[in-house]
């Protein structure tokens, strides 16, 4: 069975609505990709529901947050759809690293412009343009009630990705986001392969950057664990507290006692942060 360009690999119902898992052809990728969505009852009365972005961190795919984050029934509840996309290309043909944080299951959300990497690794295109136009197309997602919220890298290409394109999506949230990757070891790695050694390119893929210069016009909400391994040398929230102060963004920043950097602590929160998201849709 197919929806036009999208074959359903699984459907399964979950709190009255559809858990899909779908595969398609990535023009900009040059790559099969797989992505997960959700769909709550809504939906299956041909009403446009809003939708949530969800990006997942390093070494994941698109199963991780639908069958470790508790998400179908918030959704559900709230009547909000879930794409839950890769977090890179994949496949024997697409350059890797022997590493688990670069290369495949690590995109880390930008157009990489240094070699290998620049012939598959346009995750930014394909989660800004190539993947909506295609899954808001062909199913009952409202495009212009948008969100966009992630997990660690995830978080980080969810804070840049809405940051860059504030006219794109209504609401943002992360769970331990990368917040200043120009200056943790994850990031420098990283730009380093894909972006080359100009570090001034670096800047438009580091949050903390881009917010001290321009706010949005909707608030953040971001949950960190304080148990968290990577909080003090590869998340650094604080420097994001710092430029929302300087440029005057709204932004929640929780402190959560005793929690890691695991799905156990997504979990626990994933409520707050897909009621906050319809919350901001539901005034946009």
């Amino acid at each position: 069975m197919a929806v036009d360009s999208l074959k359903i690999i699984s459907s399964n119902k979950s709190f009255g609505g559809v858990q899909y898992r779908l595969q398609h052809r990535s023009s900009v990728l040059k790559s099969d990709m797989v992505v997960s969505l959700y769909l709550p009852p809504a939906a299956a009365d041909n009403k446009a529901v809003p939708v949530l972005y969800w990006l997942s961190g390093l070494t994941c795919n698109d199963q991780n947050f639908v069958t470790k984050a508790g998400a179908q029934r918030y959704a559900a509840q709230h009547n909000v759809a879930i794409v839950a996309p890769d977090t890179s290309p994949r496949g024997d043909a697409i350059a890797d690293d022997a590493n688990w944080d670069l290369g495949q299951g690590a995109g880390f959300y930008l157009n990489a412009t240094a070699a290998p990497w620049s012939v598959n690794f346009r995750m930014y295109d394909y989660i800004v343009d190539e993947l909506p136009a295609l899954i808001e197309s062909q199913f009952n997602l409202d495009g212009a009630r948008r969100g966009i919220f992630g997990h660690s890298m995830g978080g980080h290409g969810a804070l840049t990705i809405a940051l860059k394109n504030p006219d794109r999506y209504r609401s943002l949230s992360a769970f331990s986001p990368i917040c200043a990757p120009t200056k943790c070891p994850w990031g420098e790695k990283a730009f380093g392969a894909y972006l080359g050694e100009d570090r001034t390119a670096w800047e438009q893929h580091d949050s903390s950057a881009l917010l001290a210069q321009k706010k949005l016009p909707y608030p953040i909400l971001i949950d960190q664990g304080e148990a968290d391994e990577f909080l003090k040398n590869q998340l650094m929230p604080d420097r994001l507290k710092q430029a929302a102060t300087q440029s005057g963004q709204a932004l929640t920043l929780r402190y959560q006692p005793g929690y890691d950097h695991s799905y156990f602590f997504i979990a626990t929160f994933i409520e707050d942060h897909i009621r906050f998201h319809t919350e901001q849709l539901a005034a946009s």
